[in-house]
């Protein structure tokens, strides 16, 4: 039965033509809102990239006239994956816009029309606490999104709008294959699914969150609670030739 808090409901969604975001579009849609995506890919709403700034105001632009408001703004575009050896000081920079800058300035133009109650969600990554070399442009965005979740809801818990983020662990995204110890090494016994943070983005957009804000839910399937000592529990480490 679809769930009348969302019926007719505004909902932004960055990155919305695959993966993560495609699901969480196809959530809200299920549930009676209309979504509103922004992405370099084609899509049934808007495609333009989001770290030039013009597009951004042309985008929010569409969405009041199309709408006259918004109800949740949802930050998924994903930054560009590069280490301190390859990666440039545009790329780095462009990570940050993709990562940080464009959340920041999508939700400062969107704030005279978020209606009263209204989410934003960051998706973040268990990045923000972890890594793996060559990792750091991708890294410092997550980081980034992580702290602006947080100073974002204090600024705007006065005007009645909630702000918070999700960080997911290994969501297999695209069907890749996997082997039966990628499994076994999640604590919960499987690898995560891109439904598993599109519920958690129903929740957290929805009445049943409204005491929640400025908080990181991290959805890993405990991996990043998961002590790892070698030599124990099947648990070997092996240094680079």
């Amino acid at each position: 039965m679809m769930n009348q808090e969302f019926l007719n409901k505004v909902v932004v969604i960055t990155g919305g033509a695959r993966g993560i975001g495609r699901c969480m579009a196809h959530a809200f849609e299920e549930e009676g809102a209309f979504v509103c995506i922004l992405d370099l890919l084609e899509n049934p709403y808007f495609v333009g990239d989001l770290t030039d700034y013009p597009t951004l105001q042309r985008f929010v632009k569409k969405v009041i006239d199309d709408y006259g408001q918004i109800d949740v703004l949802i930050n998924n575009a994903c930054p560009l994956f590069k280490g301190i050896d390859d990666c440039s000081y545009e790329e780095f920079n462009q990570a940050l816009l993709v990562g940080a800058t464009a959340p920041f300035m999508l939700t400062k133009l969107f704030l005279p029309y978020f209606t009263e109650g209204a989410s934003i969600i960051n998706l973040s990554s268990t990045r923000d606490r972890m890594s793996q070399p060559q990792s750091e442009s991708y890294s410092a965005a997550k980081g980034a999104i992580q702290a602006l979740t947080h100073a974002l809801a204090i600024s705007l818990g006065p005007r009645k709008i909630r702000v918070n983020s999700i960080s997911p662990g290994w969501i297999n995204t695209t069907n890749e294959p996997t082997c039966e110890e990628d499994h076994l090494q999640q604590p919960v016994g499987r690898i995560g699914k891109p439904e598993d943070i599109a519920y958690a983005a129903l929740f957290l957009a929805s009445e049943k969150a409204s005491f929640i804000t400025g908080e990181n839910i991290c959805i890993d399937g405990g991996m990043t609670r998961q002590m790892i000592y070698h030599g124990e529990h099947g648990w070997k480490f092996q240094k680079n030739s």
